[in-house]
């Protein structure tokens, strides 16, 4: 096999995932516009305080954010 081939293969194979993953996306936010948010409001802020607490990076970029006077 060629070497262009090769490339256009792995080209759309690259195009059918970012397809696919669009397609679950967008699954996902249609989900999270329909559920009743005042329910779910505690629930959401547990799973992201575990999403955070699970990433290193994301929890240290929060950390150095200047805190806001209330």
């Amino acid at each position: 096999m060629s070497l262009d081939v090769e490339k256009q293969l792995l080209e759309e194979r690259k195009v059918k995932a970012l397809e696919k993953i669009s397609r679950s996306l967008d699954s996902f936010v249609l989900w999270f516009e329909e559920i009743d948010k005042e329910e779910w409001n505690e629930r959401i802020q547990y799973y992201l305080a575990e999403f955070l607490s699970r990433s290193p990076e994301i929890s240290k970029d929060i950390e150095e954010l200047p805190k806001k006077d209330a």
